[in-house]
């Protein structure tokens, strides 16, 4: 089956977690920043866009080069053997980025490429006329940094953050996404309690139940390349197959969202739902500071509000005080916090055993990691 260049995107401070899930697929892997290249063949693309948590997109990249003027760009672009991936009637709208690069013009770039295209259809298709975009979509991008032009085609449609269980969300939803990223960087194992007092929309406990069972993220949604005539739709079959078979449904489940906020408890619950999960996880409305267990050896992953608008600073500071006194009981339980407010471990009142740099959309937040003494009760 022929290979392909793949690329999967990812954002800034996930990328060693996008190649660790690549590298668990059986793909050797090499990471640049905000994305993580692997060839494959048209099972490993299907495999990806199934199984990667933490990555947003999967793109082959088509071709790569050197440009400094308008022409290189046009001539590199349309050498491209592009009647490989377009049909005649492909729908192929570009988009595009120029980052240090003398062709800074992206508006111009993008015509460029576009234009390439259609000669390069044109002449093998043996057309005179403009093409009729009718058929099928191909998202294209030309990506220059440094005067490198990189030229892709989105295999996932929609982001893989769109996993296809949201019926709802808050005022600011967490990427599904990052919130598997919270999870996978935790030392949480199935067996093991796991508890989100800030649930919001359920998206944290949702996504570790998925991991929880082996359940892919994408079960349950559809990928722009299954709709090209020349992916070959037994690969999207088998690959379905293998998850189905992969998933450990049988896998018993201690997860809990709290929230103060009563409908997104409710959204919550139905999220859960639409994922497949039913009542596997416990949903229920209450504030952290009411917070008890008796359990052993848990996880606590946490996305309380940070306080970015302005007066509520005073509420969340109160809020970060009061999980330092509530989970500093938990001896034997991590507790994991991502927050962008700068004296988070001062309130909490204990200094992290680790913390990570991460980017929540456009927001630079830490992720606080406080780990539990796992020794304790074992002998």
């Amino acid at each position: 089956m022929k290979q392909f260049d793949i690329i999967a995107t990812s954002a800034m401070g996930l990328e060693s977690i996008v190649a660790k899930e690549v590298r668990a697929l059986g793909y050797e892997c090499e990471v640049e920043n905000g994305k993580i290249m692997y060839k494959g063949d048209m099972t490993a693309i299907a495999r990806s866009n199934l199984w990667l948590r933490t990555a947003d997109r999967i793109k082959i990249k088509v071709g790569e080069f050197k440009v400094k003027t308008f022409d290189h760009l046009f001539e590199n672009t349309k050498a491209l053997n592009w009647e490989d991936f377009l049909p005649v009637d492909a729908e192929f709208p570009v988009s595009g980025k120029s980052v240090k690069s003398t062709l800074f013009s992206v508006p111009d770039c993008q015509a460029i490429v576009k234009k390439a295209i259609v000669d390069r259809l044109q002449t093998h298709y043996k057309r005179v006329s403009w093409l009729e975009e009718t058929g099928p979509l191909f998202k294209i991008e030309v990506s220059i940094l440094k005067d490198i032009a990189t030229i892709t085609l989105d295999t996932s449609g929609t982001g893989l953050h769109r996993r296809g269980y949201r019926t709802g969300q808050g005022e600011a939803p967490l990427k599904e996404t990052l919130a598997a990223a919270l999870v996978m960087l935790t030392s949480w194992h199935p067996d093991k309690p796991f508890v989100d007092p800030f649930c919001g929309s359920g998206t944290i406990p949702i996504e570790a139940a998925l991991i929880g069972q082996n359940i892919a993220p994408g079960f349950n949604r559809d990928f722009l390349s299954e709709t090209w005539g020349w992916f070959d739709k037994k690969v999207w079959e088998q690959a379905r197959l293998e998850a189905e078979d992969l998933a450990d449904y049988d896998q018993y489940l201690d997860i809990s969202g709290y929230d103060i906020d009563h409908k997104l408890v409710e959204i919550a619950q139905n999220n859960s739902f639409e994922a497949g999960l039913g009542d596997l996880i416990q949903f229920k409305q209450m504030q952290v500071s009411d917070f008890t267990t008796k359990k052993d050896f848990g996880i606590i992953v946490g996305n309380p509000p940070y306080g970015e608008r302005i007066g509520e600073e005073f509420e969340v500071e109160q809020i970060y005080k009061d999980m330092g006194r509530v989970f500093g009981n938990l001896d034997t339980w991590s507790i994991y916090i991502i927050t962008s407010h700068p004296d988070f471990e001062l309130l909490f009142g204990k200094q992290a055993t680790k913390k990570r740099k991460l980017f929540n959309g456009f927001i630079r937040t830490d992720y606080y990691q406080y780990w539990g003494n796992r020794k304790k009760f074992q002998d």
